[in-house]
């Protein structure tokens, strides 16, 4: 059966949002840090050692990819360690489906939690580059719609992975063999162009790359090319990892 939509996911939203208020500081500064020091560490150090990457300046070109880098992260550590809690740690979940809620519901709220975790942490990115005096026309704000799809693209890739998850240890096999790969493979820290022909062909499957795709042209004050390609792709990977989340989690919780 195809997932239920419903309004009710809001409650479970909410209850995230206010959980996650408590601690918005040092949350927002975890998921800040890491993709920061990539930036200012790469940017500044390699960066001197080249003179430019595309036609602009190594830590520009660096940044588009650490915002798209940022909201992958952030909707992936959601979506697994903090859902992970939740869902079998915690018993949330069992607790809230007692109520007049259903595991859809639960599922709808997770992943849009997840997702609006992604914009915040693409949001303070895009506040750094602007205090660096790398954002160069004001396309870069179709950077925040375009980082909240990504974001439930990730977020219920994630999910998915949550729903079979034995225990916190499983998530490793997760990042060693799908979100690193993806990093190096996307053009995060170079052009995708330098890798050998196959392994562009296999990047060009994975969600990051047109993110990317996307994200790179418009920090750089440029429209991008094959922009509802891109999208469609997205789109795709959000709707059928939800979908799939929905479906496991189910199994999973009502066996």
């Amino acid at each position: 059966m195809l997932p239920q939509l419903s309004w009710r996911f809001v409650p479970v939203w909410r209850r995230n949002f206010l959980v996650w208020k408590k601690l918005a500081i040092p949350s927002m500064l975890g998921n800040l840090a890491d993709p920061m020091f990539y930036m200012l560490g790469l940017g500044f150090g390699i960066g001197s050692l080249l003179p430019t990457v595309g036609g602009v300046p190594y830590i520009q070109f660096l940044a588009a990819g650490t915002v798209c880098y940022s909201t992958m992260n952030s909707a992936t550590f959601e979506a697994l360690y903090s859902a992970f809690s939740r869902m079998h740690v915690q018993k949330t979940w069992l607790a809230i489906i007692n109520a007049p809620l259903t595991v859809d519901d639960v599922v709808l709220g997770e992943w849009l939690w997840a997702a609006s975790k992604s914009v915040l942490s693409g949001l303070a990115i895009l506040l750094v580059m602007a205090v660096l005096g790398l954002v160069k026309s004001a396309l870069v704000l179709w950077i925040i719609p375009l980082v909240a799809l990504s974001g439930l693209a990730f977020s219920g890739m994630g999910l998915v992975v949550t729903a079979v998850s034995p225990n916190y240890d499983f998530f490793m096999y997760y990042f060693t063999l799908v979100i690193s790969p993806m990093m190096l493979l996307s053009g995060v820290f170079f052009p995708m162009e330098q890798l050998p022909r196959w392994l562009q062909h296999i990047a060009q499957l994975l969600p990051l790359t047109h993110v990317i795709r996307l994200a790179r042209p418009l920090v750089n004050g440029q429209w991008p090319v094959g922009v509802l390609g891109s999208l469609a792709v997205l789109a795709g990977y959000a709707v059928v990892s939800y979908a799939l989340a929905v479906w496991l989690t189910r199994r999973r919780l009502l066996k």
